[in-house]
């Protein structure tokens, strides 16, 4: 069995976007207690990690962001509540903390796993993140969490990463981020059309990057067979092409059928299945380091059973309780 190790931080429930907002501090609260509840020979859950000095972050966020942007959500922040490019994005007084908190807590992982300190984790940060682009806050995203991971492993090895996206909302901002890189690749299933609007399968990448984007756009109604079937199709396109020294997971867990944001119709048993492709991909390429973070899912329990089915595979159990 793999310990998967835990990241989570209080700072990540400051964040609270607004009555009937369904991005709330009750999210991560729910999937910790549940992950712990897998006990210590599964999951190392540690409630004391220091998380890096903010000028180190900010530093860090200056690789995916225009300064000028992080200034600005910032400012917002001050002067909340109030919102940062749409209403979705609404900030409350004490939202800054989690804003760079989450962050924080996925450079500190990133580092960690460069460091050689673990095979796998799970990061259960807030709010969201693959939405954030580069100069605008979207879907509930500031800062790109996911794009982060990429660029601190991908400058720390030298070698290329592979950015997997299983949410059931196309990661736009991490698309955008890496669309002409040859370090990073990006794979991607997800419901289309839907918010964002993005993620046509002809959005192949550009430049030194073009073929290293996969999309993999489904009809509302697609079940687990579906999803699953289409997400090991595009591992193997990519994986074999760029053969990744790490894989960075964006778990959003929206796609589950309970979910009241998407339409597609899986179960926990599919995010089993999804986390089963993608630790055969990283086995094949990348040593089974695996580094996942936290994104949608926003029907409570839906959200803790798929948290739980995905962490439990990352450990290397074979059934789901």
């Amino acid at each position: 069995m793999t310990q998967v190790r835990l990241f989570s931080h209080h700072d990540c429930e400051s964040h609270v976007p607004g009555l009937g907002h369904p991005e709330t501090p009750e999210r991560v609260r729910r999937v910790l207690k549940t992950l712990v509840s897998l006990g210590p020979e599964r999951v190392q859950a540690d409630s004391d990690i220091v998380l890096p000095p903010e000028d180190d972050v900010l530093g860090a966020l200056k690789w995916i962001h225009d300064p000028a942007y992080i200034d600005r959500v910032r400012e917002t922040c001050d002067g909340a509540p109030s919102f940062v490019d749409s209403p979705d994005c609404a900030v409350s007084a004490d939202s800054w903390a989690s804003l760079i908190g989450g962050p924080g807590l996925i450079l500190r992982a990133a580092l960690d796993q460069a460091s050689g300190r673990f095979q796998r984790a799970f990061i259960a940060a807030r709010p969201p993140s693959h939405h954030a682009e580069r100069n605008r806050a979207r879907g509930y995203c500031f800062f790109n969490g996911a794009a982060l991971a990429a660029e601190v492993l991908t400058r720390a090895s030298g070698g290329p990463v592979l950015v997997v996206d299983i949410d059931a909302h196309h990661g736009n901002g991490t698309q955008q981020h890496f669309w002409e890189r040859a370090d990073v690749g990006y794979v991607s299933v997800h419901e289309y059309p839907a918010f964002p609007g993005s993620g046509g399968a002809d959005e192949i990448g550009g430049g030194p990057g073009r073929g290293l984007t996969r999309n993999v756009p489904l009809a509302a109604g697609g079940d687990d067979s579906v999803v699953v079937t289409a997400l090991e199709h595009a591992l193997e396109e990519i994986g074999s092409r760029m053969q990744p020294v790490a894989v960075i997971v964006s778990a959003g867990f929206a796609g589950h059928e309970d979910d009241p944001v998407s339409g597609l119709k899986m179960t926990h048993d599919g995010f089993r299945r999804m986390t089963r492709a993608i630790i055969q991909a990283s086995d094949a390429w990348a040593e089974g380091r695996i580094l996942s973070v936290l994104e949608g899912g926003y029907d409570l329990d839906a959200l803790a059973s798929s948290a739980k089915a995905h962490v439990e595979v990352l450990a290397g159990a074979s059934t789901v309780n």
